[in-house]
């Protein structure tokens, strides 16, 4: 999973959301969706969907616009974006929500957490921020100071290993 959020403007960004799905899942979600084929929960019901030739599958999302429009679980307690002086934005997300959605908390049972980290094992999440300069952030910022990206392995999330702060913000200057 690979979250990018670029600020376009002092209030308005866009977003990029790409999933990637190895080819033995895809394979399954492919049968399972021929099942049941009104199902809007589907894999990339909403986003452009590519098959690539190894079997895998991308789904890539792109929104742009105001803060308050782009889907980025803002209503949820997902990623905010604060106004942090003439031109810079404070786009910060709580790390708390992340464990959630990936049933960290929930408990399971020896042959479940087995699949679940078979399944997590070398998958990460990425959150990119970026804008005309990284003003300040907890995150790993790149040498031009115009990205700031926290890569996550997904099975230290589920496991509550990912030693990550409370939130992971980028003060970014716009464009």
């Amino acid at each position: 999973r690979f979250v990018d959020v670029a600020i376009t403007g002092p209030t308005t960004a866009r977003a990029t959301m790409t999933q990637v799905m190895s080819a033995d899942v895809y394979a399954m979600v492919k049968m399972s969706a021929e099942e049941q084929p009104e199902s809007e929960d589907s894999f990339c019901a909403e986003g452009e969907l590519t098959e690539n030739a190894d079997g895998s599958a991308t789904c890539t999302m792109v929104e742009e616009g105001a803060f308050a429009d782009l889907d980025l679980g803002q209503d949820e307690g997902g990623m905010t974006f604060t106004e942090a002086g003439p031109g810079l934005v404070r786009v910060a997300l709580p790390t708390a929500d992340l464990q959630a959605e990936l049933g960290a908390e929930e408990q399971m049972d020896e042959d479940t957490r087995q699949m679940v980290e078979a399944f997590f094992t070398d998958r990460t999440m990425t959150i990119a921020i970026s804008g005309a300069e990284i003003v300040e952030s907890n995150m790993t910022i790149s040498a031009d100071r115009r990205k700031a990206e926290q890569v996550i392995p997904l099975i230290d999330l589920i496991n509550g290993e990912a030693g990550l702060p409370a939130e992971i913000f980028a003060v970014v200057r716009a464009p």
